[in-house]
């Protein structure tokens, strides 16, 4: 039996926190050095895994965590073109990162916890998280946008009423997520984790570059040098992963 669907409230929460405040740090910092900063989602992860779960963690998978951090750390600190500034709707730096930074504490939360779930209950499914997951996050958004004193649900309707463009642009985001994340648990499922971790780290470098060069976001050498860095960190995870993989393998082989 899979892992009940109340087990997920928790993590539930922090599923539909998280997301909201990566996006609102948007208006603060540009998109590449938000990428760059929730690269480094490892981080809470271990924090969270180390603190609330008391797992262990080898001294590689503390070395690359430190690439990765050290990376985004000298980025954040490093002075942003004025064309970039000039795009955003609200610069503050240190906003947007702190906002960056409380979405990956929240998202570190989210991980260890279905981790738990799924090692408490073995049978359950990555549609099962799926459906878990989204079943809460449906209850909080309707609850907040509907239920709260000065909630904007009334207020977005009537804003898709005025727009239907944006309604449109609205439904098709939608959809995007829902189908990418089956694709993404139909990775995972046949092809591994490992496999999965090299294509979203592939993605977000892809995005970075395709931001800076069509964007209009320009980087600056020291800023490429800090995001060579990070991915740097992020392929020696990938390459870690590879080879505990190949150990398993060999060990399953018949003598």
């Amino acid at each position: 039996m899979g892992a009940p669907w109340w087990t997920y409230w928790s993590p539930g929460i922090t599923n539909t926190i998280g997301p909201a405040l990566g996006i609102e740090a948007l208006k603060y910092i540009s998109y590449p050095a938000q990428v760059l900063a929730k690269s480094s989602k490892m981080i809470p992860v271990m924090l969270m895994g180390s603190l609330v779960y008391g797992i262990r963690y080898t001294l590689p998978e503390y070395l690359f965590t430190f690439l990765v951090a050290g990376g985004v750390s000298t980025f954040a600190l490093m002075k942003t073109s004025s064309k970039t500034i000039n795009k955003l709707a609200h610069p503050n730096a240190p906003l947007g990162y702190g906002l960056c930074f409380l979405n990956l504490a929240f998202d570190g939360f989210t991980n260890a916890t279905q981790d738990s779930l799924k090692a408490r209950y073995p049978k359950t499914s990555a549609w099962d998280i799926m459906l878990g997951m989204n079943l809460w996050g449906t209850i909080y958004n309707l609850i907040y946008m509907f239920g709260w004193p000065h909630g904007i649900g009334y207020e977005a309707i009537e804003f898709c009423k005025q727009h239907p463009e944006a309604a449109w642009d609205i439904f098709l985001y939608c959809l995007c997520g829902a189908v990418g994340q089956n694709f993404i648990f139909l990775t995972i499922s046949r092809f591994g984790s490992l496999a999965n971790t090299t294509i979203t780290t592939t993605r977000k470098f892809v995005s970075i570059v395709v931001s800076s060069v069509l964007s209009g976001n320009p980087l600056s050498a020291k800023q490429w040098g800090c995001v060579v860095m990070v991915f740097s960190g992020l392929s020696y995870q990938i390459y870690l992963k590879w080879r505990k993989l190949r150990k398993l393998q060999k060990k399953r082989k018949p003598l």
